[in-house]
């Protein structure tokens, strides 16, 4: 049986080398690195996996004997089923915001707030707090298309704007309940919510300071521009830029596409997250909190959004439905593309998965000397690395801290350990990891752009993380 981290090497050089030295598509890449990937794993180390995952021994059994193209398709199929319809709506959104004009509508609103000097940092905290209760991937998709009219319109500075979206998302997608990840570790390692809640937002706002100045950095050390792209063409961007206000839509109206999802699903997430009653209102209350419960889903809510964002579009364009429909199939190719190249790397990083990566890092560390949490941060940076999912790097993390997090003489509040296994889960995105192709693509940055820019600057924000966790926990240990 092949060692998991020689499996891993192999991948490594399938994807990196099709992809920057043989020009491959990434979609070809990523499987073709899936498929050796499977085929190198035993049908133990699969067994074992799903053993692991809870699974009885004849189900464990059935999975390992499934075939390799089975496997994968599996895999592929489970990355679209999370992200398949958001990407989908949210492209329908993206573009219909750029083309109606609501999305500089909005940026134009956002500048008398700001002035154009500090709009980057109105985008780097308006994403850091709208991804505390809504999905990491859902705040990027409705943001990007306003990054670009930004850029458009300031006629520099897109990677900056870029990158100051994509700083903010994951800085709160890692260290702020009720979003997934957080959620996870306050259960698994007895932490109240609501001290998560603060010191993962306070750590969260240091950090995205650090991916600011990151981001000023490598925005004047690469010129990356605004380029053009099927459902974002320069041109109807620029003419879109130089319309007067009264040609554009309300900002009642160009707002509604972006902050129903958000919205609903952050009244969902409350609910979930807090577990608020709700059984006991009056027919009318509840009827109402049903409907919110069930918009609130993030499917249902990108859904309506992308509806709200075709009726802007036709209300401002006054379109016929011929035109209507070919704008929407646009948005669809565009957004399929992602869509494929999101599930090829969803399928790869679960290849890597099934080779036991994660229990073989787990293994190596467990009698590693070390103080706890630089520990944290090390596995679950390791983990994440090696097989690109961070909710699993931050599962095997906390299985194996667990148990010492209820150490009475630990010397500090495990809060401080779920903050270090947050920021290790922000090292390295490369492309076994369906988030990178996300960032990727909707920013239109190629892969060796993405690789300079949005794997560093995430890197450095999780590593500052840990450092001033390290200093916070011995200037207030909380015990």
């Amino acid at each position: 049986m092949l060692d998991p981290v020689l499996i891993l090497l192999v991948g490594v050089v399938i994807v990196v080398g099709g992809i920057i030295g043989f020009k491959l598509h990434p979609f070809l890449a990523l499987l073709s690195a899936a498929l050796v990937v499977a085929l190198l794993t035993s049908e133990a180390a699969i067994e074992q996996f799903y053993l692991a995952k809870g699974m009885s021994a004849a189900e464990a059994l059935k999975q390992a004997h499934k075939s390799v193209g089975e496997r994968i398709a599996t895999e592929f199929g489970n990355t679209c089923a999370k992200i398949g319809i958001l990407i989908a709506m949210a492209a329908i959104i993206g573009k219909s915001m750029l083309d109606s004009g609501a999305a500089e509508k909005i940026i134009r609103a956002m500048l008398k707030v700001t002035g154009v000097k500090n709009a980057p940092i109105g985008f780097i905290l308006s994403s850091f707090f709208l991804t505390i209760p809504v999905f990491v991937d859902t705040v990027i998709f409705l943001m990007m298309p306003l990054a670009k009219a930004m850029g458009m319109r300031l006629g520099k500075n897109y990677l900056l704007l870029a990158l100051s979206v994509i700083a903010g998302a994951v800085m709160a997608n890692s260290y702020v309940p009720p979003s997934p990840g957080p959620l996870f570790l306050i259960g698994a390692l007895n932490v109240p919510i609501g001290l998560m809640m603060v010191c993962g937002t306070l750590l969260g706002l240091c950090t995205i300071t650090v991916g600011y100045l990151i981001a000023l950095y490598l925005n004047k050390k690469y010129d990356i521009p605004l380029r053009d792209a099927p459902d974002a063409r320069l041109e109807d961007i620029a003419a879109i830029a130089n319309k007067e206000d009264k040609e554009l839509p309300a900002l009642g109206w160009a707002l509604l596409p972006a902050v129903f999802p958000l919205v609903t699903i952050c009244v969902r997430s409350a609910v979930e997250a807090f577990k608020i009653p709700h059984e006991n209102l009056s027919p009318f209350s509840q009827g109402f909190m049903d409907v919110l419960m069930f918009c609130g889903d993030k499917n249902i809510a990108i859904f309506m959004g992308a509806c709200f964002a075709l009726y802007v579009l036709a209300g401002q364009k006054k379109t016929t439905k011929d035109k209507l429909t070919a704008f929407t199939q646009t948005a669809l190719m565009s957004g399929g593309g992602i869509i494929l190249i999101t599930a090829a790397g969803g399928a790869f990083g679960g290849m890597l998965q099934q080779t036991g990566i994660s229990q073989r890092i787990a293994d190596m560390t467990k009698d590693y000397q070390m103080a706890l949490i630089p520990l944290a941060f090390l596995i679950t940076a390791v983990v994440r690395t090696a097989q690109g999912s961070a909710t699993v790097a931050l599962i095997t993390a906390s299985g194996i801290l667990a148990g010492m997090a209820q150490n009475a003489n630990l010397g500090f509040h495990p809060v401080y350990l779920c903050l270090a296994i947050g920021s290790g889960a922000k090292l390295i995105p490369w492309m076994n990891d369906a988030g990178f192709w996300i960032m990727c693509k909707t920013s239109n940055l190629t892969e060796q752009e993405a690789l300079k820019t949005i794997a560093p600057m995430q890197s450095l924000m999780g590593l500052a993380g840990v450092l001033l966790t390290m200093i916070a926990a011995w200037l207030w240990p909380m015990v």
